[in-house]
Formats: structure tokens, sequence, C-alpha cells
């Protein structure tokens, strides 16, 4: 198979999709519930910064992967840090972030 043959690549991709459907599955279910606990998550820091057990408190979440979330999307600049609350950080979705 050549690298630059597209209808090849798609076949091959077909094909491993097929023999690893339930990986696949489960992995895309797992994207699924990240995406909807992050979509969750935001809705009560888009317009202003709360800390974590308030943004936990507010959604029902548990704040230890509320936190683990904003670890992984303060990677990528989506959200910030917004001064502290007592001995808590605040945070907020970054300007122009599309979460």
């Amino acid at each position: 198979m050549s690298e630059t043959d597209p209808k090849a690549r798609g076949i091959m991709l077909k094909r491993l999709r097929q023999e690893h459907q339930a990986t696949v599955e489960q992995a895309q279910q797992l994207l699924k519930e990240q995406k909807a606990f992050r979509r969750e998550m935001c809705k009560v820091i888009r317009d202003e910064s709360k800390p974590v057990p308030e943004i936990a408190e507010l959604t029902g979440l548990p704040a230890d992967q509320i936190l683990w979330h904003i670890t992984a999307l303060k990677t990528y600049d989506l959200i910030v840090e917004d001064g502290m609350c007592g001995e808590y950080y605040r945070y907020q979705v970054a300007e122009g972030a599309k979460i």
C-alpha cells in the first residue's frame, strides 16, 4: 500500500475498525462521557469564575474528577485561574475557548 493512496488507506482503516470494534466503541463511549462531563462543568464557569468545591456543588459532579478535567483543560489554555477564594483557586473558561 502506498502512503499516498487514500483508497487503500480507507480500506485498511475500515478493516482495523471492524477488527477492533469493541475497543473502538469503548473509546467512543469514553470520549462521549468526557465531553458531557466537561460541558456540564464549563456551563457554571463560563461567565463567572468559581472554586472546585462550588463547581462540584452546583453540578453534582465529583470534585476530584472536576479537578482532573480542569488540569487537563488548563494544559491547553481552555480554562484559566482567576484569583483565589479562601484556600482554593477560582477557575473560569478562557476567553474565546470553545468547550
